[in-house]
Order: C-alpha cells, then sequence, then structure tokens
C-alpha cells in the first residue's frame, strides 16, 4: 500500500509562527495513539530515514516527558525532550518540544515549540493534527531552514510502514 492517497497537508502560517501538520494514516485510533505515546513503539519509528531513535526517559502524563535521542548511521546522538502539558487519552496532548543534551537540559540556543496534537477518526483510517508554535518568526524560519519539512515527511512515511506491520 502506498501512502498516495492519504491526506498529508504541510502548512506554513508566517504570520502566526506555526506550522500545521495534517497526517491521515491507515489504521484505527487506539493503534495511532499507541505509535505516539508509547517509547518502545516510538523508538521504531519516530526519525526520518536513515537515522533511529532510542528513548532514556518516558512519562507520558502531564508534567511528565520523553527524553530521545535520533541517531545518525555514525552513532552521532541528536537529544530532544517533549514536555507534556495534557493528555487526553486518544484524544490528544500538549507539550513544550526542545532540543537537549544527553542529561535532558534544554538548549536554549535553538528553537522550542509548543505541540498541540489531536487524533480524529477518517472513517476506517486516523487523522493527526498537530499544530507546531513558535515564539517567533526567526524560530519558525530556523526549523524550517533546518528541514523540518523533509524530516517530518519521512518520519511519517516511517510510521506508515510501521503500521502495516502492526496491522498485519
Amino acid at each position: 500500500m502506498t501512502t498516495a492517497h492519504l491526506q498529508f497537508d504541510f502548512i506554513v502560517d508566517k504570520a502566526q509562527n506555526t506550522i500545521t501538520v495534517r497526517r491521515e494514516f491507515r489504521a484505527n485510533r487506539q493503534l495511532v495513539w499507541d505509535c505516539h505515546t508509547k517509547s518502545e513503539l516510538l523508538d521504531q519509528w519516530f526519525a526520518p530515514q536513515p537515522f533511529t531513535t532510542k528513548t532514556k526517559h518516558m512519562d507520558f502524563s502531564p508534567g511528565g516527558y520523553w527524553h530521545y535521542a535520533m541517531i545518525d548511521p555514525t552513532g552521532v546522538e541528536y537529544w530532544s525532550r517533549m514536555d507534556y502539558e495534557t493528555v487526553q487519552p486518544v484524544q490528544g496532548y500538549t507539550g513544550l518540544d526542545g532540543f537537549s543534551d544527553a542529561d535532558g537540559a534544554l538548549n536554549t540556543e535553538l528553537p522550542r515549540a509548543h505541540w498541540t496534537a489531536t487524533f480524529s477518526d477518517l472513517d476506517a483510517h486516523t487523522l493527526v493534527q498537530t499544530v507546531v508554535k513558535y515564539n517567533s518568526l526567526s524560530d519558525l524560519e530556523t526549523v524550517i531552514q533546518m528541514g523540518m519539512q523533509e524530516g517530518l515527511t519521512s518520519t511519517l512515511e516511517r510510521l506508515d510502514a510501521f503500521l502495516l506491520t502492526l496491522n498485519s
């Protein structure tokens, strides 16, 4: 199965300093939710090719956080953390995402963003909408220059492939 007929929108709004991503997945909402909220599943898809992901800490609850690294093929680790603010099971969550070091300390020289992710049924599929809000246009432009659209496109294609293995 290809992703050609699945909805994928990547909308940059420079007036609001936001990126809105709407992505349809060929799986039920509970499974897509689990893939976004359980570290043992996130570690299998949450990175653009050819990177891999490893979780150091995961507490998916309000006030908890996910601390993880994306690892390039040479072994270089790029650390990040998502601090969860709200969690509404199988419906959505909000959090603050940022780059960090291996100990979880935020890198204040790179942009941090507020994420609002919502999960909804779309016939037999699931639609995930993520609105990523940056503090400034400069921060937004920095992540665009870093390749966020290309990286996120590759990452979500990996989720498609991973979901096929779970659905079979």
